[in-house]
This record gives C-alpha cells, sequence and structure tokens, in this order.
C-alpha cells in the first residue's frame, strides 16, 4: 500500500467502514510509515474533537434561524458514478486485469470467425505483390518495405520482404531467391490466433 491509498483509507478506518483486509494493510503501512502516522494521529485527533462537539447543543436558536442556516448552505454534490468505479478498479487490479483478458480474448474470437474463409493480406505497398486467388506472391525483383501478413490463403516468396513474413491459417513457400529480413511465422490454431493478437495488443513477441 503507498501512501496515498492510505489517506485515502484513513477516513473510513476512522469511520469503521473498512474490509479487515485494508485495515490490516493499513495499519502495517501506518507502522512502516513515520509521515503518515503523524498524519493518521493528527486526523484522529481532529475526528475526536468533531465527536466531542456533536452533541453539545448551541442554547437560544429558534427553529426559523436553523431552517435559514441550513437553506443558505450549498446543495450536496452527488458523486460521480466514475469515481466509486475507479476506486473499485484500483483496489481489485487483477480482477480488472482478468475482465479485459476476457474482452481481449472474444474479440479475437470474433475476428478470427468472421474472416474465417476470406483471404486477409496486410503490408506496406502491397502494390509490388500478385494475388491469383487465395494466393498472395512477392515476385522476384519486387520488394515490400515492412511486415507482411496473409490470413486464410497461401504466400508464396519470391522477391525481398524486409520485415516478418505471418501466415494465418495457410501455407508458405519460399523460394531461393526470396530474401526475408524478419521472421516467418505460420498461424495455424484459433489459440494460436488468440496469443497472437494478445501478443501484438502489448507489443510482445508473437509464438512462432
Amino acid at each position: 500500500m503507498d501512501c496515498k491509498q492510505a489517506v485515502s483509507f484513513m477516513h473510513d478506518y476512522l469511520d469503521g467502514d473498512l474490509s479487515e483486509q485494508d485495515k490490516h494493510e493499513l495499519e502495517q503501512h501506518l507502522l512502516d510509515c513515520p509521515e503518515c502516522r503523524m498524519r493518521f494521529k493528527e486526523l484522529e485527533r481532529t475526528d475526536a474533537m468533531l465527536y466531542g462537539t456533536r452533541y453539545h447543543q448551541v442554547p437560544c436558536v429558534s427553529d426559523e434561524l436553523t431552517f435559514r442556516i441550513m437553506n443558505a448552505l450549498p446543495p450536496h454534490k452527488r458523486q460521480p458514478a466514475a469515481v466509486p468505479m475507479l476506486t473499485w478498479v484500483k483496489r481489485h487490479p487483477a480482477v480488472t486485469a482478468a475482465a479485459f483478458f476476457l474482452i481481449v480474448i472474444c474479440s479475437s474470437m470474433a475476428s478470427f470467425s468472421s474472416t474465417d474463409h476470406q483471404l486477409v493480406v496486410k503490408g506496406s505497398n502491397l502494390d509490388q505483390v500478385v494475388i491469383q486467388g487465395d494466393t498472395v506472391i512477392v515476385p522476384e525483383g519486387k520488394s515490400i518495405a515492412g511486415d507482411l501478413t496473409v490470413q486464410n490463403g497461401e504466400a508464396r516468396v519470391y522477391g525481398d520482404v524486409e520485415g516478418n513474413v505471418t501466415v494465418i491459417d495457410g501455407s508458405y513457400y519460399q523460394a531461393s531467391t526470396a530474401h526475408i529480413a524478419g521472421q516467418v511465422k505460420s498461424i495455424d490454431q484459433t489459440l494460436d490466433w488468440i496469443w497472437y493478437k494478445v501478443t501484438d495488443l502489448f507489443g510482445g513477441p508473437s509464438s512462432p
């Protein structure tokens, strides 16, 4: 627990609204952090003073004066719904990460299903490739500036690819005249496709 989170828990601790786990973490943090411990003691003294004056009534105050004072106070602003949600996300990072990962998997499954039998070609200067049916050809003497991705088809490389060649649910052929600067990746199963999308999303290395 850091100091910022500890400060946010102090009021709930004094009000008795903290869970046992959060209470234990706060108490442990106060033992380790002199600055937060001093701040908590000041807050505790202030809370005790307010509690002591809470039951003292001011004499000679009429109901009319009380009504006028209450009406003069600014209206209570409701806390935006996003604030409690953000607090919950901060307190439950593991659950949030699991939910986000599940969303990524579901969206990847939907993307995989929607392009089940459709040829998809991605890359730079695709005018250098030749597409014949489901076959994507990089002719000899032609060059692709970056990565080349072929899904649901066959990739045949005779020329140059200055990046990676990724074949998803398809086949690959590399001629002796071909030059590929990066890696050749073949993704054939749905699980590999999901892993490819997740690692691509977070910028990590894809499954070979």
